[in-house]
């Protein structure tokens, strides 16, 4: 009851930090930016940003409640200093590239700083230099790599659960300037956590536990209390040769075996604190290992979202269309239509027209095998199949690279780019 006591205070204090409104007010942005490209490229809302504010806003809750729960048994020796030190190095990072807003950077800059002040005098100063070095080192940088590597596992599980579904169908540049099918995988969660660490503060409501946290208490604690912890975690992948759900299966590994091996590296470096620079650097390192490994594999398969001699790819799916409800599916090839072999988007157009009241497809699906798929067409609904297809030589335009930085994601007003002058035009309409 004591522990659930001081959680209610933490969580009125985490009412009143500005970190996790922030972190709220980022995730509205990148979300109405994903869904306004949406628009521009296929002319359809996929998508509604409060939908997917609010399911990021219950899955975060759920995920801090269950590190919330790991953390008490685990005992980090973390402070409101250290979340304000993690903030601040995650906005300056920010400045340079959007994708450092993860803590893996953060925390593994503020181990580096912290190792390489003992090397220093700075503590000694008595100037405002002097408490900023006081303040950095009296963090359990161990401890934060620590936390670091229990919201991977996190991003983890999270990825695993909703990462197909965060997904949103682009026109992207392959090789050689040649338009093929992508998709981005991005999801952001803001995690609020009511961590239980050792108290050192005079005067401060402590308990004792009847239970002994792995890392134990450190030195001088007078019990223990519980802080808010208002966290961020995002995830942001491109593939144009997988479906959405194998690239996040995909992700997950990565990110579940990251998580271990850092966690790993901060246990010894606690254990040993001369290994403290070396925790840091996995942290890093081993974060942008990841991601580069992603990358070269995507570079190196060949693209899956494009047409060939069987028919038309399936890039997407409109919901609430025919083509929702006859069940079809991003990666599958439409071979005909109302019995009418399609290998265009005009035939697939012409193949439609000739019955406005029925409409059968027959579909290679994903394993390669043929379905049938067939529904009468109502009138008053969607007046279209709900498809969008790969991009072929007509398509004018695709989605270009994002903002790399903060302030060119605040600046950044056009989220497609005209594809030569062919585009004068107008947009050529890529559902069907």
């Amino acid at each position: 009851m004591e522990v659930l006591r001081l959680a209610g205070r933490a969580a009125v204090q985490l009412v009143s930090q500005p970190f996790y409104y922030i972190a709220v007010l980022f995730i509205i942005l990148q979300y109405t930016r994903q869904i306004r490209m949406e628009r521009q490229l296929f002319a359809v809302k996929l998508r509604h940003w409060p939908g997917l504010v609010l399911k990021a806003l219950l899955a975060g809750v759920a995920i801090g409640i269950g590190a919330s729960f790991a953390g008490a048994f685990l005992g980090f020796a973390l402070s409101a200093q250290a979340v304000i030190w993690l903030w601040a190095v995650a906005a300056l990072l920010m400045l340079v590239r959007i994708r450092y807003l993860c803590f893996a950077y953060s925390a593994g800059i503020i181990a580096l700083l912290q190792w390489l002040l003992g090397w220093t005098t700075l503590a000694e100063r008595d100037d405002w230099i002097g408490s900023l070095a006081v303040s950095l080192a009296g963090i359990d940088a161990a401890g934060l790599l620590a936390l670091v590597a229990l919201l991977h596992l996190a991003e983890a599980l999270l990825v695993r659960w909703q990462g197909d579904r965060l997904s949103t169908p682009l026109f992207v540049e392959g090789k050689r300037g040649k338009l093929v099918g992508g998709y981005m995988l991005q999801g952001f969660w803001p995690v609020p956590l009511l961590m239980l660490v050792p108290s050192t503060a005079e005067g401060a409501q402590a308990i004792e536990l009847p239970w002994t946290p792995l890392f134990g208490t450190a030195a001088g604690s007078l019990g223990w209390t519980v802080i808010a912890l208002p966290m961020i975690i995002g995830f942001t992948e491109m593939t144009r040769s997988m479906l959405p759900k194998e690239k996040a299966r995909h992700a997950a590994r990565g990110l579940l075996i990251y998580s271990a091996a850092l966690a790993a590296a901060a246990v010894l470096a606690w254990w040993q604190s001369a290994l403290l620079p070396a925790a840091a650097l996995v942290s890093i390192m081993l974060h942008e290992a990841m991601i580069w490994r992603s990358r070269y594999l995507e570079s190196a398969r060949t693209p899956l979202y494009v047409h060939d001699a069987r028919g038309l790819r399936i890039l997407g799916v409109v919901p609430g269309t025919p083509a929702d409800a006859m069940g079809l599916a991003a990666g599958e090839i439409v071979q005909k239509v109302n019995g009418v072999r399609v290998r265009t988007k005009e035939e697939l157009y012409e193949a439609l027209v000739q019955n406005s009241a029925f409409c059968k497809l027959e579909v290679l699906n994903n394993e390669g095998e043929l379905k049938f798929a067939q529904r009468a067409r109502y009138a008053g609904e969607h007046h279209q199949l709900g498809v969008i297809l790969a991009p072929d030589e007509q398509a004018n335009f695709y989605a270009s690279s994002g903002p790399a930085s903060l302030i060119g994601l605040l600046r950044s007003t056009r989220v497609s780019s005209r594809r030569g002058q062919a585009a004068a035009s107008g947009k050529e309409r890529a559902e069907v």
